[in-house]
């Protein structure tokens, strides 16, 4: 494993769950970490407290990420932070975590407006706000979308979350041609499900969903966030440093 001396990472979505658990195996491997929270202020500045724990230096920054006409004043911000905290003006890597999961009985259920909810936060969100920043983004550094299994297999009410994840694999390709001339490597990371609070809870509040997922998973077991912030450390170390417009699936074998 390599360790990555002196690196900042990004992780939009970090106070708790999946982003939670990537910043903090970040900061084990070496690297200095940004987090945004949408509602979450405490919990995001427990995480940067945990972060400082580990001796890695740690910031958290409001974010909406389903606002893009906000995202000027985010970058002034973390621009700002970038100065103050890190005594820099770039960062190296960009995690793009943050997201809302919507529960609709079928596709003929799904209103406009929670359409229209899920693309602001999944693809317009990740879009502008990458954009927004690529001017700060290093030379040789890197960018992890997150996807879904659900873009692979399908689960009832999920057309549209699954929709906006699979424009983001198709983004993540184009990305990785455009950015390759800088050496930015752009990847995708596809978690299966996981007991989080993501969804309302939905699989961590239910025993039977959960024994459900462990007879269609390879690995027969509920994934944890651990299983999945490894493989986002991977893509944002040197070890990943051949590895470009890739989809990694983090599902344990989910529904083969």
């Amino acid at each position: 494993m390599t360790t990555t001396q002196s690196k900042i990472s990004l992780v939009t979505g970090g106070s708790r769950g999946l982003g939670k658990e990537m910043a903090l195996e970040l900061a084990k491997r070496g690297q200095d970490v940004i987090i945004t929270y949408y509602s979450k202020k405490e919990e995001a500045e427990q995480v940067v407290q945990e972060i400082e724990k580990i001796g890695r230096k740690a910031a958290v920054l409001p974010l909406n990420t389903g606002k893009a006409d906000s995202f000027g004043e985010f970058v002034k911000s973390f621009s700002a932070t970038l100065r103050s905290k890190f005594s820099t003006d770039r960062f190296d890597y960009l995690i793009n975590n943050a997201g809302v999961g919507l529960v609709v009985p079928s596709f003929a259920d799904t209103t406009e407006a929670q359409f229209d909810e899920l693309m602001n936060v999944h693809l317009k969100g990740v879009f502008f706000l990458t954009q927004k920043l690529l001017p700060f983004i290093n030379d040789g550094g890197g960018i992890v979308n997150l996807s879904s299994g659900l873009t692979r297999t399908t689960f009832p009410g999920s057309g549209a979350y699954a929709s906006m994840k699979s424009a983001i694999e198709t983004l993540t390709r184009y990305l990785a041609v455009e950015l390759g001339g800088r050496g930015i490597r752009v990847n995708i990371v596809a978690p299966g499900t996981v007991p989080t609070d993501f969804s309302g809870g939905r699989l961590k509040n239910s025993p039977e969903l959960q024994e459900h997922i462990k007879a269609i998973t390879a690995l027969k077991r509920i994934a944890q966030p651990d299983d999945i912030s490894g493989v986002v450390a991977f893509l944002c170390s040197d070890d990943a440093k051949w590895v470009t417009a890739q989809r990694i699936e983090a599902s344990g074998g989910l529904h083969l």
